[in-house]
């Protein structure tokens, strides 16, 4: 009689992943990007449960603006109500949980597009069409359920967990790191909202290193960086970051001329954040850009899919300069064409993922971020499995 080892599952495979010392890490097995079931452990350990970036508050400026999203499969609607507060509520109607707005404009009430039933910039339900015969409705017992919402340095923060602590408390030492850039008062001059065919993971590891910058970007970027001035220290449980210094052959971003806060390194060092799970922020001196990340839905072909919400635009000094609009307008160009680049490389590496040949290599000096991040996988879901 043959004894078989049990076939170990992709959260296994993962815990020994990240076990050895990083001097000996390798990159995260195939079956964490190609699984069903892993993805399912993503959605209700980290999705469900962290914080998730719906974008910038100035994308809400007026009451009544409003945008909206999902997190595991969860329909959200986030808004600035009448009195300018940010908020964040169900978007399904609590009728026939039609789902209620689509998209991102302005309304003076939430109409459910299927029975008319209206509800108020606060969730309170205003009125409900034909229900005066049912004994059982009471108007004011129904409203939206409320859903956690905060702003962090500019950055709409949404999370489906009550217990979850604020970003706050947890990204303080980020917040620490760029006070001297102001980030909540760099201006979002752009948002956009795209899909591409790899895992949210394998884009999420291609933001957290600048290994690739020279080759990959070797048609934009990869000439303004030098890969032996990186840094890449450890990170934190909540994220991990390196350092960029960057030259002039982007000068938005470096410091505006008059820009007297900033000094020596200061004035071109490119900052990289990838607040974890899935909000990677690149900020300059001159202009920012960030990715928000969520697996591409809750299908069979979730699992290579990659919603992406891709935002930037500039900080203070040069929103202040006329000639700046058109300097961003250039580096807009130049972030797209990156995206292209990045967008073939990825999809790329999940095609590779896919292989039955493919096998996950050693990782360099320059992907501490990935190990880091895998590690940050790891504890989120096996904590979320013992407790099970």
């Amino acid at each position: 009689m043959n004894v078989h080892s049990p076939v170990a599952s992709p959260a296994d495979e993962l815990k020994a992943n990240v076990s050895v010392p990083f001097e000996r890490a390798q990159a995260m097995p195939r079956s964490v990007y190609t699984s069903p079931d892993f993805l399912a452990l993503e959605l209700e350990h980290i999705f469900s449960k962290e914080w998730i970036c719906a974008g910038r508050t100035d994308a809400l400026k007026k009451p009544g603006d409003y945008l909206t999203m999902e997190i595991a499969g969860e329909p959200i609607i986030v808004l600035r109500d009448r009195e300018g507060t940010l908020r964040a509520m169900s978007n399904v109607c609590r009728h026939r949980m039609s789902t209620l707005l689509e998209g991102r404009g302005n309304v003076r009430a939430i109409v459910c597009p299927y029975h008319a039933w209206t509800y108020s910039l606060d969730g309170s339900l205003r009125g409900a069409p034909a229900m005066g015969r049912n004994e059982s409705f009471c108007k004011s017992d129904v409203k939206l359920p409320a859903v956690r919402c905060e702003e962090w340095l500019g950055f709409i923060m949404v999370t489906l967990d009550p217990d979850t602590p604020p970003p706050s408390k947890t990204l303080a030492e980020a917040e620490a790191m760029i006070a001297h850039l102001d980030l909540a008062g760099y201006s979002e001059t752009f948002r956009e909202e795209h899909v591409w065919d790899t895992n949210w993971k394998v884009l999420a590891e291609n933001f957290m290193e600048s290994y690739h910058l020279p080759v990959c970007h070797r048609e934009t970027i990869g000439g303004s960086t030098n890969i032996d001035e990186m840094i890449c220290p450890e990170g934190t449980d909540a994220f991990n970051w390196h350092t960029i210094l960057r030259n002039d052959a982007v000068p938005l971003a470096l410091a505006h001329p008059n820009d007297t806060r900033l000094t020596g390194d200061q004035r071109r060092t490119t900052w990289l954040f990838a607040i974890y799970p899935s909000l990677m922020i690149s900020i300059t001196p001159g202009y920012f850009w960030y990715l928000s990340l969520h697996p591409g839905g809750t299908g069979p072909d979730a699992v290579g899919k990659v919603r992406i919400l891709f935002g930037g635009g500039m900080s203070a000094p040069y929103m202040a300069d006329p000639e700046a609009p058109a300097q961003l307008a250039k580096v807009k160009a130049m972030l797209d064409h990156v995206n292209a680049e990045d967008r073939g490389c990825t999809e790329r590496v999940y095609r590779g993922v896919l292989s039955r040949l493919g096998e996950a290599g050693p990782l360099s000096h320059l992907e501490r971020p990935n190990f880091e991040f895998a590690q940050y996988i790891e504890r989120r879901i096996g904590t979320g499995r013992s407790a099970a």
